[in-house]
């Protein structure tokens, strides 16, 4: 899935299934540490059995070159699983994060434009590059059938966690566990939470690191990105078969 979009969510909601054993760290494995080998990848997994599916996650796969390759010689049956979320709301909530890490970065309009008045966007800041879904989904195509990837809805992950949990688990080949029965919604944080958690029975919400108030940007300026967006996002749609209204 991508950065931002919702990843952490579907990884702790799917584990909750006792057919699914997910490694909780992001093993970076395909982008940054694949010089250490795959025994080395395969010793942070969990224990598994036969009839159980391992998963990890790492957004940056998703907008790594190298990624898909790597993963098809691992294992051209592997499954993957994006999580999409409206990239100009992405965008605001990758800034967002940096911001709080980095209090003296540039405004978010000035990483945004390399020239505003023309309205020319750049493309080389990570923040908007990743939003072009469009783009980074090619490399993909290019050793994996559509049939193997399944898109989540960060925007629908939120509303309806059930319905798009529900999804993900058809996908997988796994029984519908995951229910509307295990979640409630949590107004302070405006997430779904999880009733149980994985390890104990009590209830699990993401981390402080989520649902952070996103930064204020001026209308125009999300204006602008709209229109920048919106030939990518189409594009997605069209290949993926799939809309996910972000306009």
């Amino acid at each position: 899935g991508v950065k931002k979009g919702g990843t952490r969510a579907v990884l702790e909601f799917i584990r909750v299934h006792p057919e699914v054993r997910a490694l909780g760290t992001e093993p970076h494995f395909f982008d940054r540490n694949y010089h250490r080998g795959l025994e080395w990848y395969r010793s942070l997994m969990p224990r598994t059995l036969d009839s159980q599916i391992t998963v990890e996650k790492t957004p940056s796969y998703f907008v790594t070159k190298e990624a898909p390759r790597r993963i098809f010689n691992m294992s051209r049956d592997t499954k993957l699983i994006v999580v999409v979320r409206n990239p100009v709301t992405r965008a605001i909530s990758d800034y967002t994060q940096t911001l709080s890490k980095k209090p003296d970065i540039p405004t978010f309009e000035g990483l945004t434009f390399r020239n505003r008045s023309l309205g020319l966007v750049d493309t080389s800041w990570n923040a908007i590059r990743i939003g072009m879904y469009a783009v980074h989904l090619q490399s993909w195509l290019q050793y994996f059938p559509l049939s193997q990837i399944h898109f989540v809805s960060g925007e629908k992950l939120i509303t309806d966690p059930a319905g798009e949990m529900g999804k993900v688990q058809d996908f997988l080949g796994i029984k519908r566990v995951i229910t509307d029965k295990h979640f409630y919604f949590n107004k302070t944080k405006g997430f779904p939470c999880l009733k149980k958690s994985e390890s104990s029975g009590l209830p699990r919400c993401l981390g402080k690191s989520k649902g952070r108030t996103h930064v204020q940007i001026d209308p125009e300026v999300i204006e602008q990105l709209r229109d920048f967006y919106r030939p990518y996002n189409i594009k997605f749609y069209e290949t993926v078969g799939q809309d996910f209204r972000w306009e």
